[in-house]
């Protein structure tokens, strides 16, 4: 019998849009069976930029008590998922900023042979939600993880929008959180997530991708260059 996948749900969230699709793919891996950490990474922007914009304080006050990621809980997870709202088409800074922490994990191997698997919302339907996902991807793709996209394999990502890389939601001018179609792919990405994880764990137990790894001052000259 395959064991319980653990998977970590990694975000960040602005005003509250990418949280909620954080929750319901939470949901879905958990529907699974799987042992799941949900986490938002640390707020980075200044306390005068957030003043601006009442709804990102707003649900900063909303999950300040809810627990903020670590490195270790990507060490921790067979699959890991990752969502962040567009910014410019590109991963937000409070994403990418934890990411880069992730450093010695990445020379150390302890994050190859993982399941990675990604999610986004932006205000516009061509607000940058593809290219936000590839780009996040392209960090899985140093780490040696095997990505994991929806493609089109369920009637629930044509109905959100029709996204094949992850779960997409277009917010528009509100906050006032996904739409109904959206928490659906986001609950099956997180079924989806769980399902892999856990084939790929018990892979991974069994020795199955063990591999004579580089030594890590080859890592070191290699961020050097």
């Amino acid at each position: 019998m395959t064991p319980a996948a653990r998977v970590a749900v990694i975000y960040y969230s602005a005003t509250g849009n990418v949280h909620g699709l954080a929750h319901a793919l939470a949901e879905g891996a958990e529907a699974e069976g799987a042992q799941v950490r949900l986490r938002h990474v640390e707020e980075i922007a200044s306390e005068q930029l957030i003043s601006h914009n009442q709804y990102w304080g707003t649900h900063r006050a909303e999950v300040e008590d809810e627990p903020v990621a670590a490195l270790e809980d990507l060490e921790w997870a067979d699959g890991v998922a990752l969502g962040t709202p567009t910014r410019f088409g590109n991963v937000a800074a409070q994403l990418k900023q934890f990411m880069d922490q992730a450093g010695h994990l990445w020379q150390e191997g302890k994050l190859a042979d993982r399941v990675g698997t990604a999610f986004t919302a932006s205000m516009t339907t061509h607000g940058g939600q593809e290219s936000t996902i590839l780009a996040l991807n392209n960090t899985l793709y140093h780490w040696g993880m095997v990505i994991l996209p929806l493609g089109y394999t369920v009637s629930e990502v044509f109905n959100a929008g029709g996204n094949p890389y992850g779960t997409s939601f277009t917010s528009g001018k509100t906050v006032a959180g996904p739409d109904d179609a959206a928490l659906a792919v986001a609950r099956y990405q997180g079924q989806r997530l769980a399902r892999y994880a856990a084939v790929i764990a018990e892979a991974r137990a069994a020795d199955a991708f063990k591999v004579h790894r580089p030594r890590p001052e080859r890592f070191h000259a290699a961020a050097l260059g």
